[in-house]
């Protein structure tokens, strides 16, 4: 086949998606890029509720445009029997059903993964949560920022004087990859086997999960790590430096590295002769003096400048962007990364999403307005059954 009439990833698959706020949103606006036809069940009247996060795209909210573009809006209500039988019979005609209200919400309105596996043993169902289905924490309210809590994340984020949870909803995004994952390797499995799949994805587990580094340093090294800003707790030097203009990061991972810093790059023979910071280790235990001794040379440059002699020697560094370089980043518009995408109000900018294909770009549809295609999908189901 021509890469031109290459298909989708996911043409020709359906996902329904009973789903809210971030987790199971960025899941399935993943596999709407990817072609899998979305339906996206929403309140009646309210629809998901990061649609009122608040008002910055044009009078749209910056979580549900960048979450929900490609999908289908079905304004249902769920607490009618009418409501919930569309509900059914789209499920009867889907691959996969993803749901995310709280905890046993799903199977009282009759859509839990045994009763629907029963009637459609191949039927792939994700059930996410923030806890599990089970033990002391189930029914506890789980926004993101109680999850890194409780995981420890916020234990390791921040400065020494202050812990910080992330700046992004790190435990909803961890949760919405691992369930992205999950349905793409049960669609795998289920390409084999004829056979659906029942799996359950908590926010907490994924958090824990990308919590492996200071785990084990808690189990086995028998300490906690310490909170050290954008530097690193095990590295050194790696952290923030002042130029003579504002600031860069630098990183070096082994020994080799410093030797070239110290040494070509800040014109410090010394520092990269002496025995105390030969080794990492050294350097750990020198921290303090060994980032003083940096500082003092970086602010000799302008950013670019030592930005430019760092990349030259292969010294790993970044700028410290805010986010309105990031948004001008030559790194995106050199590669052509942007693209408009169709709102209710109107166009918007938006990324092209991270997995490029080399046969074929991906979709990235309009973001529906609350209820766009109720009408239209009651039709398709009302001329299918007769």
């Amino acid at each position: 086949m021509d890469a031109d009439q290459m298909p989708l990833p996911l043409d020709g698959i359906t996902v329904i998606a009973l789903e809210q706020a971030v987790a199971a949103p960025l899941a399935t606006r993943h596999l709407a890029d990817m072609g899998a036809r979305v339906i996206k069940v929403e309140r009646v009247g309210e629809g998901d509720f990061a649609r009122n996060y608040d008002d910055a795209v044009h009078g749209l909210a910056s979580h549900f445009v960048w979450l929900n573009r490609g999908k289908e809006s079905l304004a249902l209500d769920l607490k009618s029997a009418a409501g919930r039988g569309v509900l059914h019979r789209l499920i009867d005609r889907a691959d996969v059903f993803l749901q995310n209200l709280a905890p046993g919400a799903a199977a009282r309105l009759g859509f839990g993964a045994d009763a629907l596996r029963a009637d459609h043993p191949e039927l792939i169902v994700i059930d996410m949560s923030g806890y599990g289905d089970a033990g002391p924490y189930r029914e506890r309210k789980a926004y993101d920022m109680l999850v890194q809590a409780e995981t420890g994340l916020i234990s390791v984020t921040g400065t020494a004087d202050e812990a910080a949870k992330t700046g992004i909803p790190t435990s909803d995004i961890a949760a919405g990859m691992y369930a992205l994952i999950s349905i793409l390797g049960a669609l795998v499995r289920r390409g084999t086997t004829g056979v659906g799949a029942a799996v359950s994805v908590s926010m907490f587990d994924a958090t824990v999960e990308w919590m492996g580094h200071p785990m084990y340093m808690r189990l086995y090294g028998d300490r906690q790590i310490a909170r050290s800003g954008v530097g690193h707790a095990a590295i050194v030097p790696y952290d923030r430096y002042p130029t003579s203009d504002g600031e860069i990061l630098i990183g070096v991972q082994n020994d080799r590295g410093w030797q070239v810093l110290a040494g070509e790059v800040l014109g410090r023979p010394d520092l990269a002769a002496d025995p105390r910071y030969a080794t990492n280790i050294g350097r750990v235990g020198a921290r303090a003096d060994v980032d003083a001794a940096v500082a003092a040379e970086t602010k000799r440059f302008t950013t670019v400048e030592l930005d430019e002699r760092l990349a030259a020697a292969g010294i790993p560094a970044a700028e410290i962007r805010e986010l309105d370089g990031v948004v001008a980043h030559p790194q995106l518009s050199d590669r052509d990364r942007w693209r408009e995408v169709e709102t209710e109000v109107g166009p918007i900018r938006a990324l092209l999403p991270p997995m490029t294909f080399a046969d074929v770009e991906m979709s990235m549809g309009p973001v529906p307005a609350l209820g766009e295609h109720t009408d239209a999908i009651l039709a398709e189901l009302a001329a299918d059954e007769t």
